[in-house]
């Protein structure tokens, strides 16, 4: 069975509601200056009509709630039996994308949207956080207990999950005025401090967000007991401990809403620091250390063909990009996103077309073309020792830590590389032309497309292809065929002036150590 899982009280007086106010400009290279042709824009478009293709097959017609993922086929009868969060909050911001973009009227889109909300606001949730749960029934909006193949689900409420969801209500309560009130009523319970440890160093400088927490006690897991809005439940033992991961949409959140402090944005580590306690890394970061909001913030970078890049911890497309969809980062924050973006993109495209040489690129966590889920990413831009493999073979690059290891695996020989299409959707504000031309081959030479858009991912020398699509991935397509064809409809109704208001000035402070060495 293939299954996502994420690598991974009331809301404060001050919670932000959304209110009709004019939304911010997102400009940058997110939509309207990019370079494309017609036939690109064409090409992009009819890749954007079979993704929603994907998107009404997957949604269950009584709930309005999409599975998990479905087979090419698109039978509704291969649908997963599970959904989450992430995958409602994909269904709802990629309907926007589809109605901006002509795909479906705005009648459709409201129908479709009124339908879900409706479904969510009966769906059982923990009351004193206001947080949903990780897997729900999308027949039925019932929380899982059991998957179809008879696993056992621990409910658990994840940080990111709902980071997510919670995106996605922010995207509605904007750009459809009329579920404004609906979508609202679904946010404004949502407190992301509930995530938040503010003890986590004592009350010496601000914490970090928590992987999440369960409220009976799962199997085999780290647990820490702890209450949430004098409730009790069980945390995570791990933090999300570094800036350049997915879970930092959950932190701009709960920083735009008043529950978690802003100074909590730079307590996330960049790297973490440059010393042989910390050799067990992929190589030694380099950089300085800055102050800002009154903390010590070391601006680590790993060095990778000729660039210094901020890593992310697998060096995947996936948690470099997906926030951006929501929140323009690099041009709010452009002496760090903005240089790190950008940087990161190129890193794939020469992973691929030319360290190891597989003719195409962009790698990401997505359904495995050998089995169930897998990660990929560029190994060498990822903080995780292990690694996030660029190929099938897993093939793990060391260049060691110098002056405390030796180099185990500097120049490895790659093998069946395995791409994912939504990594160069995702790259399409900082690659168009390198993105719209592995996207063409992915779907003509490969042959890796069915008609609900571009398989999940392909091993590029096998050509091996996983036929099945994900509502997680769809939605990162659409999202960000939404912000690039659609004006930057998600930057527009996600970054409103409120949100620009509190979250520009906080990020565009950073300068990262990133950049091309000279």
């Amino acid at each position: 069975m293939m299954r996502l899982r994420h690598v991974a009280a009331a809301a404060a007086a001050t919670a932000l509601v959304v209110t009709g106010a004019t939304t911010a400009s997102a400009g940058g290279p997110h939509h309207d200056d990019l370079d494309l042709t017609h036939q690109d824009r064409a090409d992009l478009h009819r890749w954007a009509q079979d993704t929603w293709t994907s998107f009404v097959a997957m949604t269950d017609e009584a709930t309005g709630l999409p599975a998990d993922n479905i087979d090419a086929t698109l039978d509704p009868a291969t649908r997963s039996g599970y959904t989450s969060p992430t995958n409602i909050g994909a269904y709802l911001w990629s309907t926007i994308s589809a109605q901006e973009l002509g795909i479906i009227d705005k009648r459709e889109a409201r129908e479709r949207m009124a339908q879900t909300l409706a479904t969510v606001a009966t769906m059982e949730r923990h009351e004193p956080s206001g947080m949903f749960y990780n897997w729900y029934d999308e027949a039925t909006g019932a929380k899982l207990t059991q998957f179809p193949t008879g696993e056992t689900v621990y409910p658990f409420l994840s940080t990111v999950d709902n980071g997510w969801m919670a995106a996605a209500l922010m995207v509605v309560a904007t750009a459809e005025p009329s579920l404004r009130r609906e979508a609202n009523a679904l946010l404004e319970p949502m407190n992301f401090g509930a995530f938040y440890d503010a003890n986590q160093f004592g009350g010496t400088r601000p914490g970090m967000m928590r992987g999440g927490f369960w409220v009976d006690p799962p199997m085999n897991q780290c647990t820490q007991a702890g209450t949430v809005d004098g409730s009790p439940v069980l945390f995570t033992c791990h933090h999300y401990d570094i800036t350049n991961s997915e879970p930092r949409i959950a932190s701009y959140i709960g920083i735009v809403r008043g529950q978690v402090p802003p100074e909590h944005y730079f307590a996330t580590n960049r790297t973490f620091p440059a010393s042989c306690d910390w050799s067990w890394l992929e190589q030694r970061p380099v950089g300085v250390t800055r102050t800002y909001e009154g903390l010590e913030v070391f601006e680590g970078a790993f060095t990778y063909r000729g660039m210094h890049i901020v890593p992310s911890w697998g060096g995947d497309m996936f948690e470099e990009l997906m926030p951006d969809l929501f929140v323009p980062e690099a041009e709010w924050a452009p002496k760090s996103w903005g240089v790190n973006h950008p940087l990161a993109v190129r890193a794939h495209i020469e992973h691929g077309m030319e360290e190891a040489g597989y003719g195409y690129w962009g790698f990401s966590p997505a359904s495995d073309p050998f089995g169930n889920y897998s990660v990929y990413g560029v190994d060498a831009i990822g903080m995780d020792p292990g690694g996030y493999p660029s190929d099938r073979e897993a093939t793990n690059v060391d260049a060691g830590y110098e002056g405390c290891r030796p180099a185990t695996n500097p120049t490895p020989t790659f093998g069946d590389g395995v791409v994912t299409p939504h990594a160069s959707f995702l790259a399409l504000p900082y690659a168009p032309r390198e993105a719209v031309d592995n996207l063409r081959n992915i779907e003509t030479v490969l042959g890796a497309y069915g008609d609900g858009g571009f398989y999940d991912s392909v091993a590029v020398r096998s050509n091996t292809q996983a036929e099945r699509y994900l509502s997680l991935d769809q939605g990162m397509v659409l999202g960000a065929l939404g912000n690039v064809l659609g004006g930057g409809v998600l930057h527009d109704s996600f970054g409103t002036r409120h949100v620009e208001k509190i979250l520009r000035p906080l990020i565009g402070q950073e300068e990262f150590s990133a950049g091309v060495v000279e």
